[in-house]
C-alpha cells in the first residue's frame, strides 16, 4: 500500500474506532436522561462505526508493525442534545472533508480496497448525520426519537429506522443480514 493512502486509512481507522467508543458512552448518557431510542441510535451508530473501522483494517491486511495514528476525535459529555450536535458535526466533517480527500489520494494511488472501504463509509456517514440531527430535534422538543427498531448494515454501516429496504441502498447487502437494535 502506498504511504499516503496507508496514513489516511490508519487515521480513518483511528477516528472510526474512537467514534465507536464515544457513541457507546453517549448512548449511556442518553439512556440515563430518559431517551431510550436516542440511546439505541447511538449504540447502532457505534456498531456502524465499528463496521467502518473493521473495513479499513481489512484494507490494510498486508501491513505489519506498529504505527502512530493521528486522528481527530471529539471529547466531552455535555448532555444528549449537545452530544447529538457533536456527533452530527463529526459525521459531517467525515463526508465533506476527510473522506473526499482520502478517496482522491487512494484513487490516484490505485488503492482500490482502501477506496471502496472509504466510499462505503462516506455514504453511511451522510445517513448518520441526518439521523443524529433528527434525534436532536426530538430531544430539543423534550421527546425521544421515534424509532421502534433500528437496523445496521454489517457490510457498510448504513442505518435504517424503518427496515423497509429489501437491500442496503449503499452496498446492496440483503436486508436479512441487517443487525437489529
Amino acid at each position: 500500500m502506498k504511504a499516503m493512502t496507508q496514513t489516511n486509512l490508519q487515521s480513518a481507522f483511528g477516528g472510526e474506532s474512537q467514534a465507536h467508543m464515544r457513541y457507546l458512552y453517549w448512548g449511556n448518557v442518553a439512556e440515563k436522561e430518559g431517551f431510550k431510542n436516542v440511546a439505541r441510535l447511538f449504540r447502532a451508530t457505534s456498531e456502524a462505526e465499528r463496521v467502518h473501522a473493521h473495513s479499513h483494517f481489512r484494507a490494510m491486511k498486508d501491513l505489519s508493525g506498529d504505527f502512530a495514528v493521528t486522528s481527530g476525535a471529539g471529547f466531552g459529555d455535555h448532555g444528549t442534545s449537545k452530544n447529538l450536535e457533536a456527533a452530527a458535526g463529526g459525521e459531517r466533517f467525515e463526508f465533506t472533508e476527510m473522506y473526499p480527500s482520502y478517496i482522491l489520494v487512494a484513487k490516484e494511488q490505485g488503492e482500490e480496497a482502501a477506496q471502496k472501504s472509504m466510499q462505503f463509509a462516506i455514504e453511511a456517514e451522510k445517513v448518520h448525520e441526518k439521523l443524529f440531527l433528527k434525534a436532536k430535534e426530538a430531544v430539543d422538543a423534550g421527546k425521544d426519537l421515534e424509532a421502534e427498531k433500528i437496523y445496521v448494515c454489517p457490510v457498510c454501516g448504513f442505518i435504517s429506522l424503518t427496515g423497509e429496504e429489501d437491500k442496503c441502498p449503499i452496498c446492496g447487502a440483503p436486508k436479512s443480514k441487517f443487525i437489529e437494535f
